[in-house]
């Protein structure tokens, strides 16, 4: 499509109502699966932050500041004050809004690769099971997906106009994406490989000499040159500038914890680290896997595996040339590194997504010039048709129907349904015993989640398995730590609670008199 007033005119309502139909997808039943041990997490720290305390940057176990810079306004104007009344609802919104901004951004793009690619992806954005589930995630992938996106559209703008307008938002989204987590550094390795292939492939061949004057072509060739530099080098510069400018907002909170910067310089080794796997190995062919099952996931892969060989086969100097180099690159990235988790997948259904519309769009151009053009716009049809019920019936599965299972690809190491009544059965076990503000002691190794599912009770510890424990009235240990205190608790009874998959926590309440 043109980019043209009235193209443009077309082109914005189609794109604003499909991220109002991914809204309406992301926003039923919010708050309804159980909080990962990582979203528990990230509420912990919105829930500091609303308390008054600054954001602490911790590379080692934490990632960046830009999910809490974002939660924190988004929770403030819809009500919660503390930690203890903080919903679900209320977290999980940060990451819907980042996805519906993810698929606005489509509307951008479709000058850079065109509109009916651009208008496929957004739609897969809007309904595919991946980007659905874990918009739906108060994690910060969705938004670190968002940003990357970002990054690429600004970017490329700043390429082709040398505008420092574009350059200070490539700067900002490059900031953001360091921010949401380390791995930006991946992407942006990924990236600049996929430019110097791009440019080393399509290195302009010098101008052949026409005969006129030698001396006036070549000051002429050299005044354009200089422009050009000037002009690039104000772009970097700016760039750059905004890069530091938000990367130092953000990580020192806006200038309260100086200290944030320091965590910066320390998370490389920690990335290192990290990289290795800690528990969380997967095979090479993870991902492939992972965005290959489902009933619509197969199709859609060797939709956009098709387009991206159609695109590095023609070998043209277009968008689509970098992109499927990026999208070969970032893939080749997480695949090899041993670390996996699966909404890493995000960062590659973008191109993904992409490319699957791109393919699609030269099949349709295929039939529009074919003799039998009736025959297969009929069959078009009925394959879109299939398409959106496999999609639909994926997303429904899987975000909808059994978000925690562990069946469930997307849920991961994920919390069971079983942990939802552990604070209901405190609360009603204290009305039975009289106790009006209970005392609990929490013994394990790894507390997580349970100090948001523990929230709403004003008196709550926290102690590590050997550590002298107050008293209680109840206490919540893991099956070790239950055995390590037998004496301790020989007058309280046990109640079993799922945690994840294969692990349990013991609710011990005092016995009956």
């Amino acid at each position: 499509m043109e980019n043209t007033p009235r193209s443009r005119w077309v082109r914005w309502p189609a794109f604003i109502l499909i991220a109002l139909i991914g809204l309406g997808v992301r926003l039923p039943q919010l708050g309804a699966r159980p909080m990962h041990t990582d979203e528990a997490i990230n509420a912990y720290i919105v829930g500091q932050v609303l308390g008054g305390e600054s954001f602490k940057y911790d590379p080692q176990d934490r990632h960046g500041p830009a999910l809490a810079a974002i939660a924190f306004p988004l929770a403030r104007i819809q009500g919660a004050k503390s930690f203890a009344n903080l919903t679900e609802s209320e977290l999980r919104l940060t990451s819907v809004v980042a996805g519906t901004i993810a698929i606005l951004l489509f509307g951008a793009a479709a000058e850079m690769f065109g509109f009916v690619p651009s208008l496929i992806a957004a739609l897969l954005f809007a309904m595919g099971p991946l980007p659905v589930y874990y918009d739906r995630y108060f994690i910060h992938e969705s938004l670190f997906c968002a940003a990357t996106f970002g990054l690429i559209l600004s970017g490329s703008s700043a390429g082709r106009t040398r505008l420092a307008r574009s350059a200070m938002v490539a700067g900002a989204c490059a900031a953001l994406m360091l921010a949401c987590k380390e791995t930006a550094i991946l992407n942006g390795s990924a990236m600049a490989a996929a430019a110097l292939v791009f440019w080393l492939w399509n290195r302009p061949v010098p101008a052949a000499s026409n005969g006129s004057d030698p001396d006036r072509s070549s000051k002429r060739r050299t005044e354009r040159t200089e422009r050009r530099l000037r002009s690039q080098r104000l772009a970097w510069g700016a760039a750059v500038l905004t890069f530091l400018v938000v990367t130092v907002l953000l990580f020192t909170w806006f200038g309260k914890n100086a200290n944030g910067l320091g965590g910066l310089v320390r998370a490389v080794p920690d990335v290192l680290v990290r990289a290795g796997g800690q528990g969380h190995e997967k095979p090479f062919w993870y991902y492939g896997q992972l965005l290959a099952g489902g009933w619509s996931g197969a199709p859609l892969g060797a939709l956009a595996c098709l387009g991206i060989l159609v695109t590095i086969r023609r070998r043209d100097a277009s968008p689509w040339q970098w992109l499927a180099y990026y999208g070969v690159f970032i893939a080749a990235i997480y695949s090899l590194i041993p670390y996996k988790t699966p909404w890493l997948a995000l960062n590659l259904w973008l191109p993904l997504a992409l490319f699957a519309g791109k393919s699609i769009e030269a099949f349709w151009r295929w039939t529009a010039g074919n003799v039998h053009q009736r025959a297969l716009i009929a069959v078009s049809c009925i394959l879109t048709t299939v398409a959106a019920v496999l999609i639909a019936h994926d997303t429904r599965q899987r975000v909808f129907l059994h978000p925690a299972d562990e069946n469930n690809p997307y849920a991961y190491a994920h919390t069971t349904d079983d942990i939802l009544g552990l604070s209901a059965e405190i609360a009603d076990l204290a009305r039975r015993e009289g106790i009006a503000n209970p005392r609990i002691a929490v013994i394990a190794a790894d507390v997580w989640p349970l100090p948001w599912y523990l929230r709403h009770f004003q008196q709550v510890g926290f102690w590590q398995p050997g550590q002298q424990v107050a008293d209680a009235d109840f206490f919540v240990t893991s099956t070790e730590a239950g055995a390590q205190y037998a004496d301790r608790l020989r007058n309280f009874r046990p109640e079993f609670f799922g945690v994840r998959p294969g692990v349990l926590v013991l609710l011990w309440s005092p016995a009956p008199k």
